[in-house]
């Protein structure tokens, strides 16, 4: 199946739409989606720190907790067959979203209007809304449970990342 005709299955999971276990299982979307997630947290991670050194590290362990996190939460769910679907869901959620941020970001450095900051926070609940979405889907638990869950995602992966990257540096 085309890498198109995938990407239209996964786009209504950004709409609170579909259950990500019923989607094509596919490891060269999975790998696509990946190397763009990859690409596009370091442009932003380089935009926020002008250090590329220290944006590779923070994104490759960005990438590396998020991989393992969602291992982690599916072996302890017995549903690590879905390895494949959750993660690409997750990371085409993180995608579409950061699509949206790269240009506030670029706003952002450009000048410091309040309504950019209201915008940007709006576009993290939305992240946080999908991949709690995702993991409520996957793992069959509720909404106060996948919200909770998606909370932990976000501060073991971004603030992880963030915190050995400084230690490191």
């Amino acid at each position: 199946m085309l890498s198109i005709e995938i990407l239209r299955q996964f786009i209504p999971l950004c709409w609170l739409k579909h259950n990500p276990l019923e989607l094509t299982r596919s490891t060269v979307f999975f790998k696509q989606n990946l190397v763009f997630f990859y690409i596009v947290e370091f442009f932003m991670q380089t935009n926020m720190t002008d250090d590329p050194f220290e944006s590779f590290l923070e994104v490759s362990f960005e990438t590396a907790f998020t991989l393992l996190f969602i291992g982690f939460i599916l072996y302890l769910n017995k549903t690590l067959y879905a390895f494949v679907q959750t993660t690409t869901a997750v990371l085409l959620c993180s995608n579409i979203v950061s699509i949206f941020i790269i240009p506030i970001l670029v706003w952002l450095t450009l000048n410091e209007y309040l309504v950019s900051y209201y915008i940007l926070g709006l576009l993290f609940i939305w992240e946080l809304v999908l991949i709690a979405y995702v993991f409520r889907k996957t793992l069959s638990i509720n909404l106060s449970a996948s919200i909770a869950l998606s909370a932990v995602y976000f501060i073991l992966v971004y603030l992880g990342s963030f915190s050995i990257g400084q230690m490191l540096m």
